[in-house]
């Protein structure tokens, strides 16, 4: 926990130099809050009120609970860049104090809309933060606001900070283009991007080619049985030929996977999905990638939504919705890597009941 606080200290405060509250010990709180349900400045301001004594023995709180004025006011003009750099200095003092090293495996990449947080007038265009999934340990490892909507020129950014040697990153279709290729590439990793008719040259070159090939196509499938629901998947790999190769930088291989789902009521539904990759993997590989790659969905946008409620979060103003998207990720990492067996939703109760949890989130982490 001191680590942490001593992380946010180098946060510079965006306020006048008579701000009465420690920018560190504003963040600490919001993120505390955070870890015990608080959804909005005005809960993080009654959390910090209700729990003032035992907070001030961690922090120091000599004027008191700040309002929620004071916490809106902080995340409102704060730096999203300045709590970016606080965030991945966690993450790296962490993976670095369990002995993980840079990231491996499968690291995927999506957007997700802050659907009440737009502007006044500006629904049809709320906030959207494009998260960095790293699927073997289940955390959030970067994160950023797309400017204008823009989630092709946010994702390019992060992917200029993050250490990804060896590693797959997965995409959909949006990010299927040479510039991603060629920044995958740079950082000396794998790419597995969707592949649709946006990129109509290789995605017709990829339809192709699994028709001329027919049955002979290497292939692996899979059968899931859940919830009354039936899954089939059938994954298939091709070579990519050299004039296919020239479409997309550093394309070696071409994939496609043919699901099928048989509801509870019988109804059958099918999809033939193709992937565009930088490596040749055998059919099994591409499946278990692809299937990793909706980690992000099931197990981070998911989560964000019905246990922290991002969905129906209402700040709108200045960097406020971005800031606070920070905090939610950052409290989900913390919650997640407890080793607790119990859901994300009971740890947050659980550490706003106990005094005692509350602080073993920061020491018991795996």
């Amino acid at each position: 926990m001191q680590s942490l606080i001593t992380i946010l200290r180098e946060v510079h405060d965006p306020r006048d130099i008579n701000a009465r509250h420690d920018v560190a010990a504003i963040l600490f709180l919001a993120l505390a809050a955070t870890l015990c349900g608080a959804k909005s400045c005005v809960e993080i301001a009654e959390f910090a009120e209700g729990h003032e004594e035992e907070l001030s023995a961690i922090v120091g709180l000599p004027h008191g609970a700040p309002s929620h004025d004071t916490f809106s006011r902080l995340f409102r003009l704060l730096d999203p860049g300045e709590l970016a750099k606080a965030f991945n200095a966690f993450m790296t003092a962490l993976r670095t104090g369990l002995g993980l090293g840079a990231a491996q495996g499968v690291v995927a990449i999506d957007g997700k809309s802050l659907r009440r947080g737009y502007e006044k007038g500006c629904a049809f265009l709320p906030p959207l933060m494009v998260s960095v999934w790293h699927s073997q340990t289940r955390l959030a490892i970067a994160q950023r606001r797309a400017k204008d909507g823009n989630e092709v020129a946010a994702t390019l950014e992060l992917l200029r900070g993050l250490v990804l040697k060896g590693c797959t990153v997965t995409a959909d279709a949006l990010h299927c283009h040479p510039a991603m290729a060629e920044a995958v590439h740079t950082a000396k990793a794998h790419y597995a991007l969707g592949l649709k008719a946006n990129n109509g040259p290789l995605h017709a070159a990829a339809e192709r080619a699994f028709d001329a090939a027919g049955a002979r196509a290497p292939w692996f499938a899979s059968e899931e049985k859940a919830h009354g629901r039936i899954e089939r998947r059938r994954a298939s790999v091709l070579p990519a030929q050299a004039a296919v190769r020239a479409l997309l930088p550093g394309l070696k291989a071409l994939g496609r996977i043919e699901a099928e789902r048989i509801g509870a009521n019988g109804k059958s539904t099918k999809a033939t999905r193709h992937v565009a990759l930088s490596r040749r993997l055998t059919p099994a590989q591409l499946l278990a990638i692809t299937r990793a790659h909706w980690g992000i969905e099931n197990q981070l946008h998911w989560i964000l939504d019905v246990v922290f409620d991002e969905d129906n979060a209402r700040s709108r103003k200045d960097y406020a919705p971005e800031n606070l998207a920070v905090i939610r990720r950052w409290a989900h990492n913390i919650l997640r890597m407890h080793p607790s067996t119990k859901s994300i939703t009971s740890k947050m109760r659980q550490a706003n009941w106990s005094k005692e949890f509350f602080f073993e989130l920061f020491a018991h982490m795996r």
